[in-house]
């Protein structure tokens, strides 16, 4: 069948359309991208996410993320829990490396899906980064009812609010202005998290270039990192989203963070011709 061949898969629905190009390479630009990711005229996804030849020889692919705006990322926390399963079926091994934008990431099977070291957070103003020098436990930044998040990347820019009542909040009204804020050079995602426990919590996330999704785990693994910082949490967390849970856990031995959750395999297929040269199929 003519067209380019691609897997759709998802973590808690946070979804994505998977493209391989090792073998054939294959370039996206910023708006094929946005037609694909489009969910009335092209496949839908939360973000598209293309493989190349590693250039790191540990690793078994380079993983490139592009948001459903087109944008480009460079961590997506269930995207790189899909590539890890994919990778590890493929070579038949528990473990897989993947380069990414954000560094080496490792992802291996476990009882509860798959489980990646997202390797250690970054806390300083210039890593998020912001715009100037800030406290990133306490930014000066508000909406409506939130107010005082906490900053921190996990290989991309994220802010934490700690509400009282997560549902009750108007995300999808504030989420747009909050992740454009000045202060945030190359935007954010904006997580909103309230704590039921010491080891629990319910997020939800408005992430940058794709909305409010159903699952966020790099914004899970910023929010558990947040709040241990600010002293409301436990270094062990569920964390539970709109689409499911994920145990997100910051180990001291190495600063390292460590997220877990299932994937799923949606379907495959091929995106036709005429989308990829700007028409609908």
């Amino acid at each position: 069948m003519e067209g380019l061949p691609f897997i759709k898969m998802h973590g808690l629905g946070n979804d994505f359309v998977i493209i391989d190009g090792r073998v054939n390479p294959v370039e996206i630009d910023a708006e094929l991208a946005r037609r694909i990711a489009d969910r009335h005229t092209g496949i839908g996804c939360d973000q598209l996410i293309v493989l190349a030849r590693p250039r790191n020889a540990d690793a078994q692919a380079f993983m490139t993320i592009r948001n459903a705006d087109g944008g480009e990322s460079a961590a997506c926390g269930n995207a790189t829990r899909c590539v890890a399963a994919l990778l590890m079926n493929e070579n038949g091994t528990d473990q897989a490396v993947i380069e990414t934008g954000a560094g080496i990431l490792v992802g291996e099977g476990a009882p509860e899906g798959i489980t990646v070291d997202m390797d250690a957070p970054r806390t300083d103003w210039r890593e998020i980064p912001l715009a100037e020098d800030h406290d990133t436990l306490h930014l000066p930044l508000q909406s409506g009812p939130v107010a005082d998040p906490a900053a921190c990347s996990m290989g991309n820019p994220h802010a934490t609010f700690f509400v009282d009542d997560v549902l009750g909040l108007e995300i999808a009204a504030m989420g747009p202005g909050l992740e454009h804020d000045p202060i945030f050079p190359e935007r954010a995602n904006i997580g909103f998290a309230q704590v039921i426990a010491a080891d629990r919590i319910r997020l939800r996330v408005w992430e940058r270039g794709a909305g409010l999704t159903s699952a966020c785990a790099t914004g899970a693994c910023a929010a558990v990192v947040n709040g241990v910082r600010r002293g409301l949490l436990a270094r062990r967390v569920v964390c539970i989203l709109d689409g499911g849970e994920l145990m997100v856990a910051w180990r001291e031995s190495d600063n390292h963070v460590l997220m877990t959750g299932p994937i799923a395999v949606a379907f495959t297929g091929f995106i036709a011709p005429d989308l990829l040269d700007g028409g609908t199929p």
